[in-house]
Order: C-alpha cells, then structure tokens, then sequence
C-alpha cells in the first residue's frame, strides 16, 4: 500500500500547501528515475524523487509513508534529504548575483545609471 506523490510531498513539507504539490506534479517538477509523476501515483518506503523547486533539484528518499503533515523537528523520520549543497549554494548566488550595492542618499538609479548597470553585467 502507498501513499499519493502530492499527499506526501506535501506532508514532508516540500510544498507549503496540498494544490502547490499537486500543481508541481501536474507540470512535471516531481518525477522518479527520470519518468514525471502524476499527482495519484502512489510511492513506497525506498523511493528516490526528484523535485525541482525554485530553481534548485532537490533529491528525496522516503524513510517511510504518511498521509497527514507533520512538524518540522518529526520530517528527518520520514525524509533523508539527499540534495547536493552545490544546490543549496546556487540559490544563495542567485540571490547575491541580482543585487547591486548603492551608497545612502543616492536614490533610485537613472536611465543612464541603469544603461551603464546593464553594459557592465553583459546583459
């Protein structure tokens, strides 16, 4: 016997909410062994997932199976994370990569400002 894909995504706290899981399987983020999943395929204990979720590919295994969600401190019983921190890391740089440090009391950038800005990062 298994659980939903969506059920479970959701109840290890992937997705902050049921229709966000469902929706990411609708449009192909969840997927196992390289095959998307639709939000009814049922998993098992052993399963390895694969989630793509704000630009990160996150890795799953399922320790074991549960329909309602739990705390944060009871997800590790239920989910091995086996996410590389290269992941991690590359939201950090996409977070600093988009910010441009501007001295106090200048204001918000001008067009040439902005046409200067852009040359400089080859966009």
């Amino acid at each position: 016997m298994g659980v939903r894909v969506d059920k479970w995504i959701w109840a290890v706290r992937i997705f902050k909410t049921r229709s966000q899981a469902t929706d990411a399987c609708k449009s192909g983020k969840v997927s196992m062994d390289g095959v998307a999943l639709k939000p009814a395929r049922n998993i098992e204990i052993g399963d390895h997932i694969e989630i793509k979720k704000d630009q990160i590919n996150m890795e799953v295994e399922v320790l074991d199976l549960l329909e309602k969600r739990v705390g944060a401190s009871l997800v590790p019983k239920f989910m091995k994370d086996l996410t590389p921190e290269s992941e991690y890391t590359k939201i950090d740089l996409l977070k600093n990569k988009s910010f441009e440090y501007r001295q106090r009391g200048l204001g918000r950038p001008t067009k040439r400002d902005r046409r200067t800005l852009n040359r400089f990062k080859d966009f």
